[in-house]
């Protein structure tokens, strides 16, 4: 069977509904977890190497199955509901009228009020937080290529389903997730870090690495932090 780059399959081919996904920097074949889709996604380096990766799939159904039913559950942008941001709860407060969600410091710790019904309420709160994501991640991002020596890129700001970032050294381009903002400060640092120094290096190998740590230290521990809770990060406003 041939296979292409962006093809669903369906659960009787890996044992749960899966991706097909080409990634060039990919040194090998892998399988990541999509809670937000609620399916794998079978990453090999060529379209060529597709066919290898269903059947390296095959061999993981049972792990599969067992990741995706671990996903945790969908938390939506509600009020009432209590959101992570910066790594701490944060309650979400709905007030009369259509005004933007604002970030207010109150004597019990911060909250978030916001205007909106429904729909228009979650809106506005995920608007409010990808303001939040491209600042920090700017200044971030700045700090890391004032650090390296390298010249400004273009920053954006997305709402990826697995990646928590990219970068294109070619036309000096990084996109975030926005989704980071969520997590400790020093997640995010992380993050601009990882991004800034593919600018150097863009595969993941040793050197790249050590670029890493001449800006963070210890990367270890950020990457840990966001296997762990990435999955619930990407559950928020589903």
């Amino acid at each position: 069977m041939q296979y292409r780059n962006g093809q669903r399959l369906p659960p009787d081919a890996v044992g749960v509904p899966a991706r097909l996904s080409v990634n060039p920097r990919a040194r090998r074949l892998s399988i990541r977890i999509d809670g937000r889709a609620g399916e794998a996604v079978l990453v090999a380096p060529s379209e060529r190497g597709l066919a290898q990766a269903v059947a390296f799939a095959r061999t993981k159904a049972e792990w599969m199955r067992q990741r995706l039913a671990e996903r945790p559950d969908s938390a939506p942008l509600e009020p009432g509901a209590v959101v992570p941001l910066y790594g701490r709860p944060t309650p979400l407060v709905a007030v009369g009228g259509a005004g933007a969600a604002r970030l207010i410091d109150g004597p019990d710790g911060p909250y978030i009020q916001s205007g909106g019904e429904g729909e228009a309420f979650s809106r506005r709160v995920q608007n409010l937080f990808r303001r939040l994501a491209r600042q920090v991640l700017l200044e971030r991002t700045e700090h890391h290529l004032r650090a390296l020596g390298q010249r400004p890129v273009t920053v954006s700001i997305a709402d990826t389903r697995s990646r928590w970032g990219s970068c294109s050294p070619h036309n000096r381009s990084i996109r975030y997730s926005w989704r980071v903002i969520m997590a400790p400060p020093a997640v995010a640092d992380y993050l601009a870090a990882h991004e800034v120094a593919h600018l150097v290096h863009a595969d993941h190998s040793p050197a790249y690495w050590s670029v890493v740590q001449r800006l963070v230290g210890d990367h270890r521990p950020f990457r840990k932090w966001l296997r762990e809770n990435g999955p619930a990060l990407h559950a928020v406003g589903r």
